[in-house]
């Protein structure tokens, strides 16, 4: 999937957790949409990978893409890493939504993500698109619509 997708992947996946959650919905989407990047860092024309090039070849170099950054173990460590120097719980939670975003959008085309790290399998739907084709348009088009039913959600709550 590309940045844009992505993003509003993140976007919609926070909302929607937000209205399960006790966050604080703006700082949620804020690492929602950040979280929703991180992965790709291991891809250097990523929109994450070229803000910062030389951490992106460097971890490309040593793991490839889609592999180690699109992992259950980065998730989790990450996690960990975050739990121990960010304070806010909003925004920890934030991206660790938007990760997980990113990797089911990820999973849903056709090289799959190895969610299963260090083990090389990888994992993907039964039904996979192309990144930047027709169908990834169709899922924008969706994660669009179900942002504003979800945004629409946290706004009542919220006001």
């Amino acid at each position: 999937m590309t940045g844009k997708t992505h993003i509003i992947g993140g976007i919609t996946a926070s909302l929607a957790f937000a209205q399960t959650a006790n966050y604080e919905a703006i700082l949620l989407v804020g690492g929602g949409v950040v979280g929703a990047l991180i992965p790709d860092i291991c891809h250097g024309g990523s929109k994450i990978g070229r803000k910062l090039p030389l951490l992106s070849k460097i971890i490309s170099t040593i793991f490839g893409h889609r592999s180690f950054t699109h992992s259950l173990l980065f998730l989790f460590l990450m996690g960990i890493l975050l739990n121990s120097f960010v304070t806010n719980e909003s925004i920890v939670a934030g991206i660790l939504v938007g990760m997980a975003s990113h990797y089911i959008l990820d999973m849903a085309t056709k090289n799959g993500i190895k969610l299963l790290y260090p083990f090389k399998v990888r994992v993907r739907f039964p039904i996979t698109t192309k990144t930047g084709g027709a169908v990834e348009d169709v899922v924008f088009a969706a994660l669009s619509l179900l942002t504003v039913y979800f945004g629409y959600g946290v706004f009542v709550e919220y006001f």
